[in-house]
């Protein structure tokens, strides 16, 4: 049924629709309302599952690495200082191979405090063994959710759903959810693999030494690396049943004649593409190539959408300090040992929150159109303030 609906709401609606057994949460800023409706769906009797509301982050997910390991579908949802609170947890959940569904709300991570939307902290987890996927409107959210329970539970692995903070925790879209027997029929029931049950003890997360712990990792390195078949086919059934495909591990647009080719994440892509559709009838060949999952990562096909550019321009809310944006570095992995290789430049914008207007799009891809050498900016800067900085440095 297609209704107006704020972001967390429309995300705790869908969360509901997968009928997990247990949900832990703690609240933290932007994530709250998403475990705020769903504690009210419990308490309306629309949620039949164990809500438990933890004393902090690491107990959440703590939880949830119980909870799954008993056998229970299992969800949990944080953001930026939150998330990195979980971390120790958030790798044993990896390592244990059990397929938590978290909702990630994307925030700057401190300090300075802020707490306002950029994607640093879920980018600075992208090795702890969970598949990542960023959504690009309140829809896609939505379904991935779906999806997500779906990939998790098929191959033992957590995935984390990243949306970001306030420009879809807190928008009013409309949205289209399925009714329960549509979720039913996409999401069957989860029959774990395996589970800790008296009847049948067993150990999860033991003792591994020198001898066997590079086996043990190397095994989920190669499950993530063949997981993009199980991700595709989920994304082409729920187009199948629901008539809405986002794109498996990317999509394009306006890419096929691109001479240069923009690339991002998240809802950053929304004023992507009004400023290409701008620059297009203004004559100018520009073209997006949007990337879905960081984890496990699209290397074949980010080569294949890109080889063709004459430059490419990776526009992202994060960065490696020191270095460049993160996933500008990962996509120059895709080119390695390649014949021939696009100019690929990063330019960093938004961190904190700042605003990403569209005349900065425009002017970046011209400039790319101009010339593609490659480069690393940080764009949208105040640079009275930074000058400043240096007068008193």
């Amino acid at each position: 049924m297609r209704e107006m609906m704020e972001g967390s709401s429309a995300v705790a609606e869908s969360v509901a629709l997968c009928r997990p057994k247990v949900v832990c949460a703690y609240p933290i800023t932007p994530q709250t309302h998403i475990v705020e409706r769903l504690a009210r769906l419990h308490a309306e009797g629309r949620l039949d599952a164990g809500y438990v509301l933890a004393e902090s982050e690491f107990t959440a997910a703590s939880v949830v690495l119980g909870a799954s390991a008993t056998g229970a579908r299992a969800y949990t949802a944080s953001s930026s200082q939150g998330l990195l609170l979980m971390t120790e947890v958030i790798f044993n959940i990896a390592g244990m191979r059990l397929p938590v569904v978290m909702t990630v709300a994307n925030r700057a991570v401190s300090a300075p405090i802020n707490i306002w939307n950029d994607q640093q902290d879920s980018m600075s987890l992208r090795d702890c063994g969970w598949i990542q996927m960023y959504a690009e409107d309140v829809q896609e959210a939505c379904d991935m959710h779906l999806q997500a329970f779906r990939i998790a539970e098929s191959l033992n692995i957590p995935v984390m759903v990243c949306m970001d903070g306030y420009i879809l925790t807190h928008a009013t879209e409309p949205v289209d959810l399925p009714s329960a027997g549509e979720a039913d029929s996409y999401l069957p029931p989860f029959e774990p693999r395996f589970h800790l049950t008296p009847t049948d003890p067993m150990t999860l997360g033991a003792m591994a030494g020198p001898d066997a712990y590079m086996e043990v990792r190397m095994l989920l390195h190669r499950s993530m690396q063949q997981a993009a078949g199980t991700i595709r086919q989920a994304a082409v059934d729920f187009h199948e049943m629901f008539g809405r495909y986002a794109g498996a591990q990317l999509d394009t647009y306006h890419a096929d004649d691109a001479e240069v080719l923009l690339v991002s994440m998240g809802s950053l892509l929304g004023t992507m593409k009004d400023a290409v559709d701008e620059l297009r009838e203004e004559g100018h060949p520009v073209g997006i190539v949007k990337v879905r999952t960081i984890r496990p990562f699209p290397r074949s096909e980010l080569h294949d959408a890109l080889h063709r550019a004459r430059a490419v321009g990776v526009v992202e809310k994060d960065i490696s300090l020191g270095l460049e944006g993160i996933l500008c570095s990962e996509i120059r992995s895709a080119f390695c040992g390649a014949a021939e290789t696009p100019g690929i430049s990063s330019f960093v914008a938004g961190l904190g929150g700042r605003d990403i207007r569209k005349e900065q799009i425009k002017e970046i891809a011209l400039g790319l159109l101009s010339d593609n050498t490659c480069r690393v900016e940080v764009t949208g800067l105040d640079h009275e303030v930074l000058w400043r900085a240096h007068e008193e440095e």
